[in-house]
C-alpha cells in the first residue's frame, strides 16, 4: 500500500504537467495559425483549471487512462486547414516530447554539479520526463479521437477520410478494446525505449 501511495504522489505532478502542457500547446498553436476561438475559450494559459477535466484525472491516476479538457478549433479560421489541423494536432505530442526532453536535461545538470537529489526528487522528475513520453505516443496512435486520427485523417484522399470519420461512432469501444489488451504495450514500450535512447544520446554529447 505504501509503494501504490508514493508512486500515485510521486506521479501526480507528471500526469497533470502532461494534461497542461499538451492541451495548451494545441490552443498555442491554433490561435498563431489564426483561430482565435482558443483565446475564447480561455486555453491559452498553463493555469491546469483551464485544462483538466477533474474525472479524466482521477481516471489517468487510477486507471492509468484518462483525459483532459479537449481544445475547441474552428479549422475554417485557418489558412491552409488540412495543413494546419495536422500542426495543431502534433503540438500537443510536440510538447510532451520537449518537456520530457528538458526534464532530462535538468536532471543531467543536477547531477553533473553533484546536486542532492532525494528518492522523492528523482521519483518525480522521472515521472515527469516518462509520464510525458508516453503521453506523447498515444495521443499519436491514429485512432478516433486521438491527435494522431487528425493526422492521419487529413493524409487521407477524400473518399477514404469520410469513411475513416464514420469510426468516430465506435472510438471509445475500440480504444476500450485496445486497452484491454497488450497491442498499446507493443507499440508504447519500444517506441518509449527509442525515444529515451535518443534523448540520452543527445544529453551524452552535451555533457
Amino acid at each position: 500500500m505504501d509503494n501504490f501511495f508514493i508512486g500515485a504522489i510521486t506521479s501526480l505532478p507528471g500526469i497533470i504537467i502532461a494534461m497542461v502542457i499538451h492541451e495548451w500547446a494545441h490552443a498555442r498553436v491554433a490561435y498563431a495559425l489564426g483561430d482565435f476561438t482558443p483565446k475564447m475559450m480561455g486555453r491559452l494559459t498553463l493555469n491546469p483549471a483551464a485544462h483538466i477535466d477533474p474525472i479524466g484525472l482521477l481516471l489517468l491516476f487510477i486507471a492509468h487512462f484518462g483525459w483532459a479538457k479537449p481544445v475547441q478549433i474552428n479549422p475554417y479560421n485557418f489558412s491552409n486547414p488540412r495543413r494546419d489541423d495536422i500542426l495543431v494536432s502534433l503540438a500537443g505530442p510536440g510538447a510532451n516530447f520537449i518537456t520530457a526532453f528538458v526534464t532530462l536535461i535538468f536532471m543531467a545538470i543536477l547531477t553533473k554539479f553533484n546536486f542532492p537529489m532525494s528518492e522523492g526528487m528523482y521519483l518525480v522528475f522521472s515521472g515527469i520526463m516518462i509520464i510525458n513520453i508516453n503521453f506523447g505516443i498515444f495521443n499519436l496512435l491514429p485512432i478516433p479521437p486521438l491527435d494522431g486520427s487528425h493526422v492521419l485523417r487529413q493524409l487521407l484522399p477524400e473518399e477514404l477520410a469520410i469513411k475513416f470519420d464514420e469510426l468516430q461512432r465506435y472510438n471509445m469501444i475500440i480504444l476500450i478494446i485496445i486497452l484491454m489488451t497488450p497491442v498499446v504495450s507493443w507499440i508504447l514500450v519500444p517506441i518509449q525505449r527509442l525515444i529515451l535512447g535518443i534523448f540520452s544520446g543527445i544529453i551524452g554529447i552535451i555533457f
